[in-house]
């Protein structure tokens, strides 16, 4: 709430419990609509109604039309039968065509069936047109005049007529027909001889906007030609109605409330947040959610591919939230950014490659950026001693393995979140609505692919280093170093060994045995020798050599 509203807000309950009306009828009155409008809906529906029935009959529908839509049938139906359709009769239409479809269907048409005969026809011709429209938009409520007057002509019609007009900043000039010609701008006429005709001051560069158009399209053409009102004509080029900046202000909050609901990841709410019932929230979050959880899996899945290199080196898994959330960012980052411009009319698909270029050196400067910091943190902990020696001594290696990685996953995570809303726009889909998902999904997955891509091939020879050369041999006496958790119907044993020359050495290598090759009954123990029967790095089969004593 202002706080002009909120400073007020306590008279204006105490003007009503003490029945004080002809100084709530004046309070009210000094105050803007939307003011007024933010006090009411403050106020319990019966006080609310209160207020309403005391304002002036203008004022109150000017300030009806600024409460939300809950608001607005909580107060009908305070108001009662009668109030009601007072107060909706005296709406202007646009508005009052708004309220009406967002009311129970009950409601609407029995508040419709009340009005008069004239009110009830042009606010059912709005309501003809489609949803989301920009017919649903217009007034009819606007000056026009006709090509064949003067200008002392239409300036004494816009004294007669312009004071229940919208807006008169725009006069509207059409022929015999009713097809629109041109629009003036009010100060042309006003500087211009009284006797001179109204072609006079007119250029025919007017921009109008057909009933049938989608109302986003309206927001665009206000926002590109900088004008307060547009009009709105049929196919032949007849004058229906305008559209004012106000509605068109309405229309792209909604839409931009949209936008921004589906980059959440969900689908957009119906209604605003606070109205929206328990059950439309957990069905537009919960499909989202199911499906990000199926797509999440395939990193699961990717896991278990690499299960071998997180336990030769387990320091590996430390840092994986890390480079996955980096990439992860990045690529919500690009997406957003890409999907704005596109709303704008800033980039379209014919753009696909500037925007790879840009992404490109921007996802690898900010790769290199987050890599150094990696890199940094890992030196730094080890200098201090702050990582416990979970760094080994090759902790150099590990660092470069997360600056290698944190550069390729960001570049990956920035080149995806900026091409794939132009892909989808190709394929005719709704960049906001499916990008953020899709981007999280196969960044994470494919970020995961990168980091331990780049761990085997900078660890190759050290932490994930393969057998060393006495254990390719077909078959190798060694002893158990250490014994992975193993029970009876698991298909193979993991186990840490050393040959001889590797105990001289203090290296170590794992190795795993096929269940079906342990002896029967054998219980595997530290300290033992085996014979391995080796099949490159895994084992076929084991024969006990020297049990430890």
């Amino acid at each position: 709430m202002n706080p002009t509203a909120q400073l007020l807000e306590p008279e204006i309950r105490e003007l009503i419990r003490d029945g004080l009306y002809t100084e709530l009828r004046e309070a009210l009155h000094l105050l803007p609509p939307a003011d007024v409008a933010e006090i009411l809906s403050e106020l319990e529906p019966q006080q609310a109604a209160v207020g309403f029935r005391f304002m002036p009959r203008d004022d109150a529908a000017v300030a009806f039309s600024y409460l939300s839509p809950e608001k607005q049938e909580e107060l009908i139906g305070a108001l009662g039968a009668e109030g009601s359709v007072k107060l909706v009769e005296a709406m202007v239409p646009d508005d009052r065509a708004r309220l009406l479809d967002e009311l129970p269907e009950e409601v609407a048409q029995r508040i419709v069936a009340s009005l008069s005969p004239e009110t009830r026809k042009i606010t059912q011709a709005i309501l003809g047109y489609p949803a989301r429209s920009v017919g649903r938009l217009m007034t009819p409520d606007y000056v026009r005049v006709r090509i064949d007057w003067t200008i002392g002509q239409a300036l004494e019609h816009i004294r007669k007529h312009g004071r229940d007009a919208e807006t008169v900043n725009v006069v509207y000039v059409v022929d015999e027909q009713g097809k629109l010609v041109d629009d003036i701008r009010l100060r042309q006429l006003l500087f211009a001889n009284p006797g001179d005709p109204v072609t006079g001051v007119m250029n025919h560069q007017f921009v109008s906007l057909r009933a049938e158009q989608p109302q986003d399209e309206a927001v665009a053409m206000l926002q590109r030609y900088d004008r307060t009102a547009l009009p709105v004509v049929d196919s032949r080029g007849v004058l229906l109605g305008i559209v004012t900046h106000d509605d068109v202000a309405d229309v792209a909050q909604a839409l931009a409330t949209e936008e921004i609901q589906k980059l959440g990841g969900m689908e957009a709410l119906d209604v605003s947040y606070m109205a929206a019932s328990l059950n439309e929230l957990i069905f537009k979050r919960g499909k989202w959610l199911a499906m990000l959880f199926l797509g999440e899996m395939l990193t699961a899945s990717a896991m278990t591919h690499y299960e071998h290199a997180i336990e030769a080196a387990p320091v590996l898994s430390l840092f994986l939230p890390l480079i996955i959330s980096s990439g992860g960012n990045s690529g919500g980052q690009a997406t957003t950014l890409v999907i704005r411009a596109m709303a704008l009319g800033e980039v379209g698909v014919k753009d696909w490659l500037r925007v790879f270029g840009r992404e490109l050196a921007t996802g690898a400067v900010l790769g290199l950026f987050l890599g150094v910091i990696g890199f940094g943190r890992i030196m730094l902990w080890q200098y201090f001693g702050w990582d416990g020696g979970k760094y080994t001594e090759h902790y150099q290696l590990i660092a470069t393995t997360i600056f290698a990685s944190l550069i390729g996953v960001v570049l990956w995570g920035s080149l995806m979140g900026g091409m794939l809303p132009l892909l989808l726009r190709a394929c005719k889909l709704d960049p906001a609505a499916i990008s953020a998902p899709l981007v999280a999904t196969l960044v994470d997955v494919t970020g995961l692919i990168i980091y331990f891509s780049t761990a085997m091939l900078i660890l190759s020879k050290t932490l994930l280093g393969g057998p060393p050369p006495d254990l390719l041999l077909s078959e190798a006496v060694v002893s158990i170093v250490e014994v992975s958790p193993f029970k009876p119907g698991d298909d193979e044993l993991r186990l840490r060994v050393q040959s001889d020359e590797q105990a001289a050495a203090g290296k170590s290598s794992r190795v795993s045995v096929k269940a079906k090759g342990l002896p029967e009954g054998w219980e595997p123990a530290p300290g033992t020798r085996v014979r391995l029967h080796l099949e490159a790095q895994d084992a076929a089969s084991l024969e006990v050599v020297d049990a430890k004593k």
